[in-house]
């Protein structure tokens, strides 16, 4: 019904083993049954790993487990002989706590993936995981039983209202002042220091995972202090966006809504980017625009094309000798030389979207120097003919046939054709 995904391939195993445990008479909900399920998930899709939805799953779940293992966890949130009341208080209790530390494992993936974090989860989850698991689950399986004989569509109703009751607590969460925060892309460097730390601290059970702590803050604060590009240019050199005094500012005001999304994001801005011919320290036309912001104690003029219709050659060559920085979605002329860097079409191929960071001198590329992507850089097949009368014969090769190839293919295959 859902499809093969990667959390209902971790559910359905962590199902299986589960029920197995229980008819063995052993503990089910183990770091094991993580393990088990990381393992299936990998043998089936192992590309999935550098996916979000795998880390996401995972670390999820891998939170939870290590938290509930611990012992004082298990002692002060275990069962107890008491009254309702501080059975529902430990309760509530333990479903925070648990959001909270699910929302703290989960921040470094989404804001490393998505550039964003969410803040309030853990309270809306207080709510959501009890509507989910009482309410709207019992009622889905309701009425799947009565649609066996006709009669589930009351329930599906039911079903229905509770969803939107659950979709109206997200909105109403999601749009709260401060509930999203939005971060620029944090290095992969400091990415894995947090995962190594978050892994060492929730695999070890004695005091040695106190030390997880050391690569976990220096992930968390190298990610912090990297600071937001100045500069972002898609791969194919039409849409930029400039960091200016009011923000970030797009070159072109035609943009669909995923390119100035994709554009805030790796921005680190929350909410639409400005224009960037709005702006008073830039001079825009329509086919040209230029500006100057102010980065490392130093002004940086940035040229960039703003449609694909030419213009005066002699005027364009001297705005280039002027500009730091020139950005096209066509090839420049050679003569167009910047002070420090050009990003046109033809290097643009080779490096895909670039990000550049004024203060530190940082350029961050797409695509790098041994990229070999076969979704990238295809095998092309070569194929050379000649003709000889009537007769056509054809060479092929997963390269392109070199010229020397094709003078001793050639007098060979005529040395055949003769005799």
């Amino acid at each position: 019904m859902t499809g093969s995904q990667v959390p209902t391939i971790r559910s359905c195993v962590a199902a299986l083993l589960v029920l197995a445990a229980l008819a063995m008479g052993r503990e089910a909900m183990t770091l094991r049954l993580v393990a088990a399920g990381a393992a299936c998930v990998m043998l089936v899709l192992p590309e999935s790993a550098a996916g979000p939805s795998f880390q996401l799953s995972f670390a999820a779940i891998t939170a939870i487990m290590a938290l509930h293992e611990h012992p004082v966890i298990r002692v002060v949130l275990g069962p107890h002989d008491e009254g309702r009341g501080r059975k529902l208080a430990r309760a509530v209790a333990s479903l925070l706590l648990t959001g909270l530390l699910v929302e703290v494992a989960l921040m470094p993936i989404a804001v490393y993936h998505f550039h964003k974090a969410g803040v309030y989860g853990a309270f809306a989850n207080i709510v959501a995981i009890p509507l989910t698991t009482f309410v709207v689950m019992p009622l889905e399986a309701l009425a799947l039983l009565l649609d066996a004989v006709g009669v589930g569509a009351p329930i599906w109703w039911l079903v229905q209202r509770s969803l939107d009751a659950l979709l109206w607590l997200a909105h109403i969460v999601a749009s709260a002042p401060g509930a999203v925060r939005s971060l620029p892309g944090m290095s992969t460097a400091a990415f894995a220091l947090m995962i190594v730390g978050g892994i060492w601290i929730a695999l070890w059970r004695t005091r040695w995972r106190r030390l997880g702590l050391i690569p976990l803050a220096a992930g968390a604060i190298w990610a912090l202090m990297t600071p937001p590009p100045d500069v972002l240019v898609t791969g194919d050199g039409r849409h930029v966006a400039v960091r200016t005094a009011a923000g970030l500012a797009m070159l072109r005001d035609r943009a669909g809504d995923y390119t100035r999304d994709m554009l805030a994001e790796n921005g680190g801005v929350d909410g639409e980017p400005l224009l960037l011919a709005d702006q008073p320290d830039a001079r825009c036309s329509r086919d040209l625009c230029v500006t100057d912001i102010v980065a490392r104690r130093r002004r940086w003029r940035i040229l960039a094309t703003r449609s694909a219709y030419m213009v005066p050659i002699a005027a364009f060559i001297a705005a280039c000798h002027t500009a730091d920085i020139v950005v096209s979605e066509r090839g420049l002329p050679k003569r167009c030389v910047p002070r420090w860097l050009k990003l046109d079409r033809r290097v643009l191929r080779r490096t895909g979207g670039v990000a550049l960071t004024l203060r530190t001198g940082t350029v961050v590329t797409i695509l790098n120097a041994g990229d070999r992507h076969p979704w990238r850089d295809p095998p092309v097949l070569a194929r050379t003919v000649h003709s000889f009368g009537s007769r056509q014969i054809r060479s092929h090769d997963d390269r392109w046939v070199s010229r020397a190839h094709r003078a001793r293919f050639y007098q060979d295959n005529h040395a055949k054709a003769q005799r």
